[in-house]
Parts: C-alpha cells; sequence; structure tokens
C-alpha cells in the first residue's frame, strides 16, 4: 500500500479489525519513510458492476459516488457517517446479489431514496428534488403532500395494531 502522504511504496500495518458491520476489514498502517499514519479499508467486491445511464451512457459503478450523494443530500443533518456507510454497504449488496453487471441509474436511485426515507426526512426530500428533477414550487408541494399521506398511513396503521 502506497503512502498517500510522502508516496513510499512500503507500509505496515499496525491494527486490523473488521468494521461494525463486518462488511470491510479496517486497517491502521503506518509509513516508515515519513511516520504518518492512515486508515485503509478492505471491502469484498463480488462483481464488477457498470451502471446504465440515460442515453445508452454506461460507467463503472462507484461505491464512493454513492456515499458522497448521500452526504450531500444529508449535509448539516443529524446523521453520522456510519449510518450512511451501513446504509450504502446495504444498497451494494443487494445490488450484487441481484446478479447482474449492468444495472440501471434509476434502480440505485430508487434504492437511496428509500435508505435516505428511512435515515432522514428532510435528506429524503433534498435527494429527492435533485432525483425527481423539481423544477417547480409545486413539484415540491406534490411530493410533500405524498410524504405525509404516506407517514399518516403509517401512523394510523400503528394505531389499530
Amino acid at each position: 500500500m502506497r503512502c498517500p502522504f510522502c508516496g513510499s511504496q512500503e507500509t505496515q500495518v499496525k491494527d486490523s479489525r473488521p468494521t461494525e458491520d463486518n462488511s470491510a476489514i479496517r486497517r491502521r498502517r503506518a509509513c516508515p519513510e515519513c511516520g504518518a499514519r492512515f486508515t485503509t479499508f478492505e471491502r469484498v467486491q463480488l462483481r464488477e458492476m457498470t451502471v446504465l445511464k440515460a442515453g445508452d451512457r454506461r460507467q463503472p459503478f462507484d461505491r464512493d459516488k454513492l456515499i458522497k450523494s448521500m452526504q450531500v443530500a444529508l449535509r448539516k443533518r443529524p446523521v453520522e457517517l456510519e449510518q450512511i456507510e451501513k446504509a450504502a454497504n446495504s444498497i451494494v449488496r443487494q445490488l450484487e446479489t441481484m446478479g447482474d453487471a449492468d444495472v440501471a441509474s434509476h434502480l440505485i436511485g430508487d434504492m437511496v431514496m428509500k435508505a435516505l426515507a428511512r435515515l432522514d426526512t428532510v435528506g429524503y426530500v433534498r435527494y429527492a428534488s435533485v432525483y425527481k428533477d423539481f423544477s417547480k414550487p409545486e413539484d415540491f408541494n406534490s411530493f410533500l403532500s405524498d410524504i405525509k399521506d404516506i407517514h399518516m398511513g403509517r401512523e394510523e396503521g400503528a394505531t389499530d395494531e
């Protein structure tokens, strides 16, 4: 593993342990050249996935892009990075177990929407405004009305039990 600080080819693993959800191995490393310490994560990748975008464009699936899009939606919200990581790991596992090497971007977007709805309603609305391409205030009103209807349905269902 190359040192990200000085570029040295040799680094030493000081500590290894599984992440909380056992989806990766966290390794603390040290560089003997410059003395810097850093952390790496090792994950299992079942298959290379390609994202099918609009206009028949294709691009390699990027887990980091998935996490960044969720972080943008959840910026300044009371959601920890660890929660975002767990949600992203769940999405990636679902995609990998589907068995398809090619995944439609709208499927990923729908999965992110569901994950954000569970994590934070405001982040969910922020993501939806971009994902669903809101262009006028009425788009927000319609979407928020749908959320309220779903939320009210849950509350009614909870009192009927």
